[in-house]
């Protein structure tokens, strides 16, 4: 699909439970909402404003996701745009949707210039307060986690470092949150987020593995709400606006990463609100 050779732009988990259908957004509202308001460029989070940023930057831009329409919204914006691209699906609890994936993508598209990973996940949030502890979460929502948040990138690096070394060039970069800065205490309402620790030390680990052979790596811990549809509409964001997070702008940081000299590479980014003090 990708005639043109365009460098190709890897968007894992292009899309976001808190699009005006998505499942966070759901459990929030109860219902799907109106985000015909919204600038285009936030309406579906990091995710969505990744694909576009890459995407009007000249980069055939791959969206994964696990059901292909929740991606096809977002796929009609770029192209509106003037942008290339095509949605996979990918879902990342099965390794061998993820190898069948990246074939997919590797025959249609070409090798990844660049990946993103952005995958998230909301297991944990129905939990009610009395059953906070460690002790009481479900082993399914821990395994959940640990699949996103730690064997999923590990597979996803797998499949698209080897040819970014041979190259001796590319960017793996992943989205974060204040959580992978250390072990929290999961409070009610709040995913598991313990394994993004993990994710953020897998991202130290591809670094000292693979900088020296051209690839750029980094963490982006983005500290703070994201604006999008669901989070738009939450009381904590409209009682206080100045603590929500442009999504365009951060995929303005993503790029910026990309396109950093080899001279001075950044391997881990913190994005925190002005109105709020940077988690540690």
């Amino acid at each position: 699909m990708n005639s043109a050779r365009k460098q190709v732009a890897v968007v894992v988990g292009a899309t976001s439970k808190w699009q005006s259908d998505g499942r966070n957004t759901k459990v929030a509202h109860g219902k799907v909402l109106d985000d015909s308001d919204i600038p285009v460029g936030m309406r579906w989070g990091v995710g969505g404003a990744i694909a576009q940023k890459f995407a009007k930057e000249g980069f055939f831009v791959v969206l994964t996701t696990r059901r292909a329409g929740n991606a096809s919204a977002l796929e009609k914006a770029i192209i509106e745009q003037g942008g290339e691209g095509m949605i996979v699906e990918l879902d990342l609890v099965s390794g061998e949707s993820i190898s069948r994936a990246f074939t997919t993508i590797r025959k249609q598209a070409g090798d990844p210039d660049v990946l993103v990973y952005n995958a998230g996940y909301l297991e944990g949030r129905d939990l009610p307060p009395e059953k906070e502890l460690l002790e009481h979460i479900p082993i399914d929502i821990f395994e959940t986690a640990q699949h996103i948040a730690s064997r999923g990138p590990f597979l996803v690096a797998q499949e698209v470092l080897p040819a970014m070394r041979q190259r001796g060039a590319g960017s793996f970069l992943i989205s974060n949150n204040q959580f992978s800065l250390r072990g929290r205490k999961r409070m009610t309402g709040q995913s598991l987020y313990y394994p993004r620790v993990m994710m953020r030390t897998l991202a130290q680990v591809l670094t000292e593995e693979y900088s020296e052979h051209g690839v750029h790596v980094a963490n982006v811990v983005i500290d703070g709400l994201i604006d999008s549809p669901g989070t738009r509409a939450l009381p904590r964001a409209q009682q206080n606006p100045d603590v929500v997070m442009n999504p365009v702008k951060i995929a303005e940081a993503f790029y910026y990463l990309h396109t950093q000299d080899k001279s001075c590479w950044t391997h881990e980014l913190q994005l925190t609100p002005f109105a709020t003090k940077p988690s540690f």
